[in-house]
């Protein structure tokens, strides 16, 4: 079958709209084609090379020159302010901003004379105390062209700005960085598309100034005589050379649009190539180490061991160092998340809890990066509450690790040492030791849109923990590996933890962390902390119904009343120990406790329910039942795959199920 011509997939465009659209692209090529028309190329060289025509284009480049960088000294901080910085009247200086892109170019040069002209309002006090004179000359020329051409460098630059995420800039501060350091080291180069772009556009715009420039500063050969200028004087008496002039002003402003393609619109995240440090993408292996947040884990997890390491990497153990000071912990936190934390040295602390819970709110009022709460937080002898993020000696590592992506591994692991002061080369010594013993050594000269999920996360690992922090705080660093590395990243973890003088917070939806790598879990929700036990307490007997939902087990709220817990729905919970009657409660249950029948059991089971599979899941060498009940709340049972296939059970199957008194464990909450 021959496929037709002439045809593209898509919606056929209405005509309604192609032809006013086909009318605008003549309307703007016309002017065009009548300067390429009307151009006498045979007298173009003698034109462009005449005596008038190259002063005038010599006095164009230096005063664009020096407008671009005037406008690259004022217009890239002012740029930031904006994009940063939440301020009263914010809305009125963008639109002084934009107001000079409205402007008539004669109205703004009028402006500018009578605020810097002989009587204007700057003017008189520039020539009495500096002996400057801004009018007629061609600094007045630079002024009115860096007024008319600045706003395209701040518009462009905001734009960037607005685009990236202020997680990399918040990450260096908590590696030692001054605002300065990150501005210029990390800020900049990860804007350096927009920065460019505008640069350009400002330059362009600087070149091609006439009315500002003949109102403000005048028409003066040899001093404030530009190019366009010159053009607006050859069309009295040479119109050819016009012509001829003006298609060089044409010829230059094309290859600052082409060359920008459009740059000026993007963001850092289009840049082609780049990466934000995120998880579950391919690096050149092709092979992404990423994993769901919630691993499926047992209630009781064990270590997996060392394990080894993918991607072929070469792993090495150096002995950890020694402790050198120890930084006990005492944070009073206030706001959003409303706690006390107290902590010895050497102390990890998984923080756990709900979506909305207050984890990360928590994390970044240590650092004092959030409103919403506020942190009283004292590092050993050091009350740090009022010194800014890069003083306070707290290394965080977000979800997303935040990699830099203009560093290497290598660049990335040695900032915060740099930060500090540490030499060059003992910086760069120390970061290697590190992504040595993450096992992303051999990655050390790439970026990080050259490695995996998983590799860019060890290396984000590997860097807070070069900064040598006081308070380290981990937000979810494991999620992205898989499960043989995730295994070794938790060693080598846990190994320099048992070392480690300050006191670790790390945030983790996995059971398995917790309770390998915390010495306590706090249990947040809403902001409060609702249990701050030992791993094995809050295993036994979880306060929180996400906690014990996280373990694996069914949690029943309710009211304890004289024959169990009354549920909400209505029924009652027979349990072995009740409580003072009134007392709100947690019943733990099981889901290896519940046991399925398809016809109502007798004997001794108090707690009967009948019920319909809604859903049947593999958790190992086990099956997991979800039944339904209009008597109690939504059960999941644990049983083996034979005993379902002699049962006969399938989705909607009618059963039973009952539960023991003796098996239920009930939490006072």
């Amino acid at each position: 079958m021959k496929r037709p011509r002439g045809r593209t997939s898509g919606p056929r465009t209405p005509i309604a709209l192609a032809i006013p659209a086909l009318l605008a692209i003549t309307f703007l090529m016309l002017p065009l084609l009548g300067i390429l028309v009307r151009t006498e190329w045979g007298e173009l060289g003698a034109h462009l090379t005449s005596e008038g025509t190259t002063e005038a284009l010599k006095l164009s480049l230096v005063v664009s020159l020096w407008a671009l960088g005037l406008s690259l000294l004022l217009g890239v901080p002012l740029a930031w302010l904006l994009a940063r910085v939440d301020f009263p009247g914010k809305a009125v200086v963008r639109s002084l901003v934009l107001l000079p892109m409205v402007l008539p170019p004669t109205v703004g040069g009028v402006a500018l004379l009578l605020a810097f002209g002989r009587r204007g309002l700057l003017g008189p006090w520039l020539e009495d105390t500096f002996g400057i004179t801004l009018p007629f000359h061609m600094s007045g020329a630079v002024i009115a062209a860096t007024f008319v051409a600045m706003p395209f460098l701040v518009i462009s630059l905001e734009g960037a700005l607005g685009g990236l995420r202020p997680r990399y800039e918040e990450t260096a501060a908590s590696l030692g960085a001054s605002p300065v350091r990150v501005f210029c080291t990390v800020t900049l180069p990860m804007v350096a598309p927009g920065l460019i772009a505008g640069a350009a556009l400002t330059w362009a715009r600087a070149l091609g100034e006439f009315g500002a420039t003949i109102t403000f500063a005048g028409n003066l050969p040899g001093s404030t005589q530009t190019l366009p200028l010159q053009v607006y004087l050859l069309l009295q008496d040479s119109p050819e050379a016009a012509t001829s002039v003006s298609l060089l002003l044409l010829a230059i402003a094309m290859a600052v649009l082409v060359a920008l393609r459009g740059r000026w619109m993007s963001t850092p995240g289009d840049q082609r190539g780049g990466r934000s440090g995120g998880t579950g993408r391919a690096g050149r292996s092709g092979r992404s180490e990423q994993v769901p947040d919630d691993v499926g884990a047992p209630a009781f997890p064990g270590d997996a061991g060392s394990g080894a390491v993918a991607s072929g990497a070469v792993v090495t153990e150096p002995a950890p160092p020694a402790p050198e000071e120890r930084w006990p912990l005492r944070a009073e936190v206030t706001g959003f998340n409303r706690l006390t934390l107290e902590a010895e040295p050497g102390t990890t602390i998984a923080v756990v809890g709900p979506n909305g819970a207050g984890k990360t709110t928590l994390l970044r009022a240590l650092l004092g990066l959030t409103p919403r709460a506020h942190a009283d937080l004292r590092l050993g002898d050091t009350d740090v509450t009022k010194l800014p993020p890069h003083r306070r000696h707290v290394a965080w590592v977000p979800q997303d690790g935040a990699l830099f992506p203009h560093m290497s591994a290598l660049a990335n692991t040695a900032y915060g040492p740099r930060a500090l002061g540490v030499p060059r080369a003992e910086a760069r010594r120390r970061a290697q030791e590190w992504l040595d013993r993450l096992g992303v050594g051999h990655l050390a000269h790439r970026r990080p849109a050259q490695v995996s999920g998983g590799q860019a996360q060890r290396v984000a690992l590997a860097r807070a923990l070069a900064a040598r922090p006081r308070l380290l705080l981990l937000d979810e660093p494991l999620a992205a590996l898989d499960q043989t590395t995730r295994a070794h990243v938790r060693h080598t973890l846990r190994t320099h933890l048992d070392t480690f003088g300050g006191v670790c917070l790390i945030v983790t939806h996995d059971p398995v962390e917790a309770v390998s790598l915390a010495d306590r879990v706090l249990v947040l929700d809403q902001g409060l902390a609702l249990q701050d036990e030992t791993p094995a307490e809050v295993t036994r007997h979880p306060r929180s119904p996400w906690v014990a939902r996280m373990l694996g087990r069914n949690a029943w709220p309710g009211t304890a009343g004289p024959d169990g817990l009354a549920l909400p729905g209505g029924g009652t919970l027979v349990t072995a120990d009740p409580l003072p009657a009134g007392t709100e409660a947690l019943a733990i249950i099981a889901p290896e406790a519940v046991s399925v029948h398809r016809d109502k059991p007798t004997g001794s089971p108090r707690n009967v329910w009948p019920g319909t599979i809604r859903e049947i899941t593999t958790s190992g060498s086990r099956l997991r039942l979800l039944i339904t009940s209009s008597e109690a709340p939504d059960l999941v049972a644990e049983i083996t795959p034979q005993a379902a296939a002699e049962l006969g059970l399938t989705d909607g199957t009618p059963v039973w199920t009952s539960v023991k008194a003796t098996e239920t464990t009930v939490v006072p909450t």
